[in-house]
């Protein structure tokens, strides 16, 4: 009788009519310790930073070892964390490709702490929030359609030189997931919902937060405030930390102005409007009958050169990049799948990576990045980003975070392609991939060098013979 009560329920034996009959009332159950309580499934995140909420939406699933975070790009899973644990009501969430964590404690079904971002030159730290996601019924706005193409002109040029940027939306509804796409590559998509005549939306996929405003003008026009989760005032220019880290002068620098306006593509067109830069004339080969030469260590600090048999003969896109670089975590899952498909078939893909100072040392960034997505090119630790002009001497006007250079079998530079605009770039992402593999499939098409006695006799004259690349 006792091992009953203790495990099951308290027993009232109550007597009704003289029949016997007893009424169970089940004992009060003790409260579910925290770590049994399910983490799993949708939330609404918010990361906050100056006053200024960045919301975004976070799913969690599978328990254990298998628990995982899965963040969005738009509309769309993009990227996930590196490991996750939850215990005693305690959640973590690792995204070490990013350097970035998120703490947090479950009470009352709200998990409340704080998310830590670092960042080449820069950390943030940021209070972090999120409550289960409840499907809401949609609320009737007559939200204008926006989706498309437009152009954003700048009052005054990038430190890169750009007079103009793109700006890509994709609609559903009075939902929008839209992204600024310069030179250099995209935002990711920010997103949210129309309310009160415009458009609040924000983006975090484990780096690259922000908050944008759309206002749709009577013009037509729209007007898109940037930077708002920055301080309103006393606020650090970034043009010094970034124009300088690109090799120029810290000039007013048209990619951080408050307020940009954007009209749609062939209205900026029929006004004469100033174009986006051409993303494979904005960087070139000083000498397009040049060898491509590197000569970098890979993590392991074994050094590894264009002359390695890996590369000789082959079709090589060699990529300047960076694990800081979030334009460069776009670009190397869609080298992940090139390297699948066409190693084969004679395609080499060799990152040069620029990482800072401080990483150099643990290179923990790198590694990460290299084992979230799957890299199995060659990496090579190339120097700090800025060493990138003194490593990398051979092509003209470099200063785009990623570029890619198409190099053919003959080991001369066939084409450089600036940045990379992710699929929150929309059109621009399929355009980029229909031009890579055209590209690579052309390149692969072309001869290799006959036989290696005369591959080693041209490099053995390149040697000994002045030669372009000699040059300063």
């Amino acid at each position: 009788m006792k091992s009953l009560l203790k495990a099951a329920s308290l027993i009232a034996l109550l007597s009704a009519g003289g029949s016997g009959a007893f009424l169970v009332a089940p004992a009060l159950a003790d409260a579910p310790a925290a770590d049994s309580v399910p983490v799993d499934g949708r939330w609404d995140a918010v990361i906050s930073h100056n006053g200024i909420d960045i919301p975004f939406r976070l799913d969690i699933s599978g328990a254990g070892q298998n628990l995982k975070g899965t963040f969005y790009d738009g509309f769309d899973a993009y990227d996930g964390t590196t490991s996750a644990s939850f215990q005693d009501g305690k959640l973590t969430l690792n995204i070490e490709h990013y350097l970035t964590t998120i703490n947090a404690s479950l009470n009352d079904g709200r998990l409340a702490g704080t998310a830590v971002t670092q960042n080449r030159g820069s950390s943030g730290a940021y209070s972090f929030q999120a409550t289960r996601h409840v499907d809401a019924f949609p609320v009737a706005a007559n939200a204008p359609s926006i989706e498309g193409s437009w152009i954003i002109p700048l009052d005054a040029p990038s430190s890169k030189g750009e007079k103009a940027f793109r700006f890509v939306v994709q609609q559903r509804g009075p939902e929008v997931a839209a992204a600024i796409l310069r030179i250099d590559g995209d935002t990711g998509s920010y997103s949210g919902s129309f309310k009160d005549g415009k458009w609040v939306l924000s983006h975090f996929d484990g780096g690259r937060p922000g908050v944008i405003v759309v206002t749709p003008a009577a013009d037509g026009t729209l007007k898109i405030q940037q930077r708002v989760d920055r301080p309103s005032s006393g606020e650090e220019t970034p043009s010094a930390a970034s124009s300088n880290a690109y090799g120029s002068d810290a000039t007013p620098d048209g990619r951080y102005a408050a307020t940009l306006t954007a009209y749609k593509a062939d209205v900026a067109q029929a006004k004469g409007l100033p174009a986006p830069d051409d993303v494979l004339t904005h960087t070139v080969a000083r000498d397009p009958n040049e060898t491509f030469k590197f000569n970098f260590p890979d993590a392991s600090g074994k050094l590894v050169s264009n002359d390695d048999p890996r590369f000789k003969g082959k079709v090589v896109l060699a990529i300047v990049t960076g694990t800081w670089c979030p334009n460069c975590h776009d670009e190397a899952q869609y080298l992940v799948q090139l390297d699948k498909k066409y190693r084969d078939k004679g395609l080499a893909i060799v990152a040069l990576d620029f990482e800072e100072p401080e990483q150099q040392g643990s290179l923990a960034r790198e590694r990460a990045f290299v084992k979230q997505y799957g890299v199995n090119y060659t990496y090579l630790i190339a120097g700090a980003p800025s060493d990138m002009w003194e490593k990398v001497p051979q092509l003209n006007h470099l200063d785009t975070w990623p570029a890619t250079v198409f190099v053919g079998r003959d080991g001369k530079v066939k084409a450089v392609h600036s940045g990379f605009a992710s699929p929150a770039s929309a059109e621009f992402n399929t355009q980029l991939k229909q031009e890579f593999t055209t590209r690579i499939e052309q390149l692969l098409a072309e001869k290799a060098p006959t036989n290696a006695a005369s591959t080693d006799a041209t490099h053995h004259a390149e040697l000994t013979a002045p030669h372009a690349d000699k040059k300063s």
